[in-house]
């Protein structure tokens, strides 16, 4: 435990392993909740943010609920120096594609304010795992690779909620990340955790693995600490090291060249370290090894990669270790050097070339998908539902409870024989506040007032989704803009599946105009990277999730429209929590093929979306 003064920061994990800011305001928010129930309970972020009404956090699970989508994302309580950017109510932003300003995470902001403070005239994000550099003179963001400038900005906002007293080195309630009161990291004070990817298919658990071992390299040296020559800007507080799978502040990161040597780590641990030939190193200890200059070790490193290879030692490559990426490739020979002298053979080898495309196929070899009889599904504008007010919708699902139990309503949070917390909505029925029911198949008792404002803050599309156990009531649909969706088999194998042929499934979405049922309507959003091609084998199986995503499609629930996790981009369009296979012959962004589990994992995420194999039948 530590004595200290700190800024509480709340906290998000995207889908890329990066932790997101929650503004300030919804920080004090939240800290409010939890003074008023020390016991845990939900916390309903739109109260505090408009922009945020369809979210809540369950503090008991640290979770983020989007109650549109059934979307789940981990939160975490993070404790800064009170002194650092969030506790004087700064916010570096960046400027996005579409205009708008994107705020950096914590790890970018506090040692940008930092350097600013030092009246730094420029600040080099490389350290931190970030390719670009800050330009104080032109308040720009520089990209070191295609130098493309972005303007930045430094905006003053209220400052987050400040608590004293004895503080925990890591949270056991809330369970969250670890962080110090000083906002970065010690390793006196402090003990890393690995970061939890947001979901535990195979393909989520790779993309998370990369960055832990791009992480690893670029954090060793000498005697297992950092090198003098190695800075340490800002508050790591437990968040994952980005890399190329994720772009930082907009832009394009780097992905490995076919050239550049990357690190490889082969087998067991070894009883003896693997030594460099004599006549390039000679005998060297570790405390020789320190005094060596960085292309000397990369030398030594690259005569060892040479004697491993002739020697027949497997290797398994690590990316991210050419010099377009965040790890520099010197720190591939020094790693390379402290890892045999550890026991651990190791050598560089050239990464394997990514296949995201099939060979061309003609026409008239695209075949109908046996079982389903057109090739094209389009989608239109949603039509509003007339008839039903949401107070009925709601009651269709529930039952009456005449005498409710001792027992606080999850969504408001006060005791169920007390009336609900909310309000009616402006040009709704009113609805007595005293009113409670129970969902007919999950059981789940809430405040019939709560549950209407609930659905009002969702798609109103005549379903019901339990904010507890995430059953669903009715056809759930989503807000996927208007586009087309083409599917066919093509004649070519995917890896792990080579007895069969191939389905190829293009979706297409155009930009447009945001509807009543987006986060902004009447603004124009984007369309990026589109059409977009996706594989599945073409067996039993393949043509199984096919036909469910075929569903999910006329719902309206593949894409939605929101905040790009990879390019911070807002109202674009973007995937909507079921997983797609985009890269057809190979697997190093871990959305390839092969991956045994794959067709399980989909169908279970179609599923928790409310398609099942019953909704195929209908």
């Amino acid at each position: 435990m530590l004595m200290a003064s700190a800024v509480v920061v709340w906290e998000w994990l995207n889908e890329h392993g990066r932790w997101r800011p929650y503004s300030p305001a919804v920080s004090h928010h939240i800290e409010a909740v939890i003074r008023a129930n020390p016991r845990g309970g939900s916390v309903v972020l739109g109260q505090a943010d408009g922009k945020l009404a369809p979210y809540l956090i369950d503090l008991q699970s640290m979770q983020q609920f989007r109650q549109d989508t059934g979307t789940l994302r981990p939160v975490r309580r993070s404790f800064y120096d009170p002194t650092s950017a969030p506790g004087q109510g700064v916010v570096w932003e960046w400027e996005n594609d579409s205009g708008s300003w994107t705020p950096y995470d914590m790890e970018i902001g506090i040692p940008i304010q930092a350097a600013r403070d030092r009246q730094q005239p420029w600040l080099d994000l490389t350290p931190i795992g970030f390719c670009y550099v800050i330009d104080f003179t032109s308040m720009s963001q520089v990209n070191r690779q295609t130098q493309r400038r972005r303007r930045i900005q430094r905006r003053l906002d209220v400052a987050y909620p400040l608590v004293s007293g004895t503080l925990p080195k890591s949270q056991s309630w809330p369970a969250a990340g670890t962080g110090t009161a000083g906002g970065a990291s010690s390793s006196a004070n402090v003990t890393p955790t690995t970061p939890q990817p947001p979901c535990n298919c195979q393909q989520c658990l790779l993309v998370m693995s990369v960055k832990a071992a791009a992480t690893a390299a670029s954090t060793l040296s000498p005697q297992g600490r950092k090198g003098k020559g190695s800075p340490s800007l800002g508050a790591r507080n437990g968040s994952p090291r980005s890399s190329s799978l994720a772009a930082a502040a907009g832009g394009t990161r780097g992905s490995a060249s076919a050239s550049a040597p990357v690190l490889s780590s082969a087998g067991p641990l070894s009883p003896r370290a693997v030594k460099a030939p004599a006549a390039s190193t000679g005998t060297l200890s570790r405390a020789g090894l320190a005094t060596l200059s960085r292309p000397a070790l990369q030398r030594i490193a690259m005569a060892q990669s040479r004697a491993l290879i002739a020697s027949g030692v497997p290797t398994v490559p690590v990316k991210n270790l050419n010099g377009s990426s965040p790890v520099h490739p010197a720190l591939a020979g020094i790693t390379g050097i402290l890892m045999s002298a550890a026991g651990l053979p190791v050598c560089l080898t050239r990464p394997p070339k990514l296949v995201l495309h099939p060979p061309s196929v003609s026409k008239s070899d695209m075949k109908p998908v046996p079982g389903i009889g057109t090739s094209c599904r389009k989608t239109s504008k949603k039509q509003a539902r007339q008839g039903k007010t949401p107070e009925e919708v709601v009651k269709k699902y529930l039952q009456k409870v005449r005498n409710p139990p001792e027992e606080d309503c999850t969504i408001c949070m006060e005791k169920l024989a007390s009336p609900s917390g909310y309000k009616n909505a402006p040009g709704q029925p009113l609805v007595k506040p005293d009113l409670v029911g129970k969902l007919t198949k999950c059981g789940h008792v809430y405040h019939l007032h709560c549950l209407v404002a609930m659905y009002n803050n969702g798609n109103k599309d005549g379903s019901l989704q339990c904010p507890t156990c995430k059953t669903i009531y009715g056809v759930k649909t989503g807000t996927q803009p208007p586009g087309k969706m083409e599917y066919h088999a093509i004649p070519h194998s995917l890896p792990g599946h080579p007895d069969c042929r191939t389905i190829r499934v293009i979706y297409n979405i155009p930009p447009g105009i945001q509807g009543p049922e987006h986060t902004n309507p009447g603004k124009p959003f984007t369309a990026r990277g589109f059409p977009r091609h996706c594989y599945l084998p073409d067996n039993e199986k393949g043509r199984k999730v096919l036909k469910m995503l075929l569903v999910a499609w006329d719902r309206r629930l593949i894409f939605t429209v929101g905040v790009s996790s990879t390019t911070g981009e807002s109202d674009t369009v973007i995937w909507n929590e079921v997983h797609h296979k985009t890269e057809f012959g190979s697997n190093l962004t871990g959305h390839g093929f092969p991956d045994p589990n794959y067709l399980d994992n989909v169908l279970a995420e179609l599923s928790a979306q409310g398609i099942t194999e019953e909704s195929i039948r209908e």
